[in-house]
C-alpha cells in the first residue's frame, strides 16, 4: 500500500520548501475565503459540501495519472472504514470548522483546527501503541498550554466559547480520529483515490444535512463571490492537498509535518490584512506555543495527513 513507503532520504531541495510554503499558504487562504463567503450569507454546511464536491473531482485526475484504481477491491469492513474517514475528515472536521467560523475569527479557527497533531499524539499511545517520548510529552505540554492561552480570551464570553471555540476544537478532534483510524486500518487504497472518496462521501452528507434543514444558495451571488468559492474549492482545497502530498514525497512525513504551524501563522497574517483583526498578546503567545508543539510532536513521525 502507498502509505507504507519509506520516507525519502537526504536533504530536499528548494522545490520541497516552496511546495510546503505554498501548500500551507493555500490552506490558510481557505479560512479567509470561507469567512468572506459566510459573511456574505452562505450556509456553512452548504458551502463546505459544495466546496468538497468540486475539490474531490479536481483531485480525480491525479488518481488517474498515478494509475490508482478508482474502485479498488475492498472488503465490506474496509469500505465502511472509508465511509467513516469521510464522515470524520470532511463532514466532521470541515463542517464543524466552518460552523465555528460563524462565531470566531478566521485566525482563531485556523489555530484551533491545527491543534490536530497535539490530539493525535495524545491519543497515539492508546490507539496506536506508540510510546510518548520525552520530547513528545514536552510538545503536548506546550500544545495544551497554547490552546489554553489561545482560548483564554473566550472564557470570559461564554457564548463565543461554547458556540465557536468548542465547535472549532471539535473539528480538530474529528481530524485526529480520522488520522488514527486511517493509520490503524492500513487500507489497500491509493492516496488520491482515498482523498477522492472521503471528500465525496463527506461532502454528500454535508449537502444532505444542509438541504434537509431547508438551507439554500444565497441570492445575489455575483462574480466576486463565485471567484472566492472557486478559490476555496480548487487552490484552497485540491491544490493545497496536492502540494502537501508532493512535499511529503520529497521530504518525508516527519520532516514535513513540523511545518504545519505555517498554516495558522499565514491565517493570522491574512486575517489581519483582509479583516483588520489581530490577536491579543495572550492569543499570540498561545499560537507560538501551538506552533512549537506541532514541531515537537511531529519529530516522532506522527502526521495528520495520510502519507502517499
Amino acid at each position: 500500500m502507498t502509505e507504507n513507503r519509506q520516507e525519502t532520504p537526504g536533504a530536499p531541495g528548494a522545490g520541497y520548501y516552496a511546495a510546503l510554503v505554498v501548500a500551507t499558504f493555500l490552506m490558510a487562504s481557505g479560512f479567509i475565503t470561507g469567512k468572506l463567503l459566510l459573511n456574505f450569507g452562505f450556509s456553512a454546511l452548504l458551502l463546505v459540501g459544495w466546496r468538497f464536491i468540486v475539490a474531490a473531482f479536481a483531485l480525480l485526475p491525479l488518481a488517474v495519472i498515478s494509475h490508482e484504481p478508482l474502485f479498488p477491491r475492498l472488503t465490506l469492513p474496509q469500505k465502511a472504514t472509508v465511509v467513516l474517514i469521510g464522515l470524520l475528515q470532511t463532514t466532521g472536521t470541515l463542517g464543524l470548522t466552518f460552523l465555528s467560523l460563524r462565531y470566531v475569527s478566521a485566525a482563531t479557527s485556523g489555530i484551533l483546527l491545527f491543534t490536530n497533531p497535539i490530539w493525535v499524539a495524545l491519543l497515539a499511545p492508546w490507539a496506536l501503541g506508540e510510546s510518548l517520548s520525552k520530547i513528545r510529552v514536552l510538545g503536548l505540554i506546550c500544545g495544551i498550554s497554547g490552546v489554553a492561552l489561545a482560548l483564554g480570551g473566550a472564557l470570559t464570553g461564554s457564548e463565543n466559547f461554547l458556540q465557536g471555540d468548542i465547535v472549532g476544537l471539535g473539528g480538530a478532534l474529528c481530524w485526529s480520529l480520522s488520522t488514527i483510524i486511517n493509520k490503524r486500518a492500513q487500507l489497500p487504497i491509493g492516496t488520491w483515490t482515498l482523498s477522492f472518496w472521503q471528500m465525496l462521501i463527506g461532502a454528500l452528507v454535508l449537502l444532505a444535512l444542509a438541504y434537509g434543514q431547508g438551507e439554500h444558495w444565497p441570492a445575489g451571488v455575483g462574480a466576486v463571490q463565485w471567484a472566492w468559492f472557486l478559490w476555496l474549492a480548487i487552490p484552497g482545497s485540491a491544490a493545497s492537498f496536492g502540494l502537501w502530498f508532493l512535499a511529503l514525497r520529497k521530504g518525508g512525513a516527519t520532516r514535513s509535518s513540523g511545518y504545519l504551524f505555517l498554516a495558522p501563522f499565514f491565517t493570522v497574517l491574512l486575517s489581519d490584512l483582509i479583516f483588520g483583526t489581530s490577536l491579543t498578546l495572550q492569543q499570540a503567545a498561545g499560537g507560538v506555543l501551538i506552533g512549537l508543539s506541532l514541531w515537537l510532536v511531529n519529530r516522532g513521525g506522527l502526521h495528520p495527513f495520510p502519507k502517499p
